[in-house]
């Protein structure tokens, strides 16, 4: 079982646990990490969500994942690239760069990028079932295909403007 902090529309505690999956309450926010790993040559490392996952199964995506209760923004955001990866960074390695606000999931979504260059990627099973480095141009396309799950499509105009 997963918990979660919860938190005010301010970030502030509210010094109180919520379970994964169940609804959130009015007013509470968690908090969720976005990490975009690109290598020297400008290539952004996607991964395919496994048929099972929902939502948004059979499509691409960067690494996110929610943090867990005690856990902070970049450590969750660690943790989540090495579980969904393999890849590790250290805090240096890891660069914050904007937090979106999302009432609909009632999250904050931190967003980070990783510049790294890595010789090969672990998938975490049940997650992801392929991973690929491409070109902004080909991460285009395939948004314009609808390959892309929908909330990364959202997230990548402002991580554009880090490229």
């Amino acid at each position: 079982m997963e918990l979660w902090d919860l938190y005010d529309r301010n970030r502030k505690p509210l010094n109180k646990l919520h379970k994964r999956g169940e609804p959130i309450p009015t007013g509470a926010y968690h908090i969720a990490v976005s990490i975009m790993t690109v290598n020297s040559k400008g290539e952004i490392l996607i991964t395919l969500r496994s048929a099972g996952k929902h939502p948004y199964p059979n499509m691409w995506e960067i690494t996110a994942g929610s943090v867990v209760a005690g856990e902070d923004s970049r450590t969750a955001a660690k943790r989540e690239l090495a579980e969904e990866t393999g890849i590790v960074v250290d805090d240096s390695e890891l660069k914050f760069i904007h937090t979106n606000i999302n009432s609909h999931s009632s999250g904050f979504m931190d967003m980070y990028i990783v510049r790294k260059d890595v010789d090969s990627v672990r998938l975490q099973k049940g997650e992801t079932e392929a991973a690929k480095w491409v070109t902004v141009e080909e991460f285009d396309r395939l948004i314009e295909s609808g390959k892309v799950a929908p909330p990364v499509v959202r997230r990548f105009g402002i991580y554009r403007k880090f490229l």
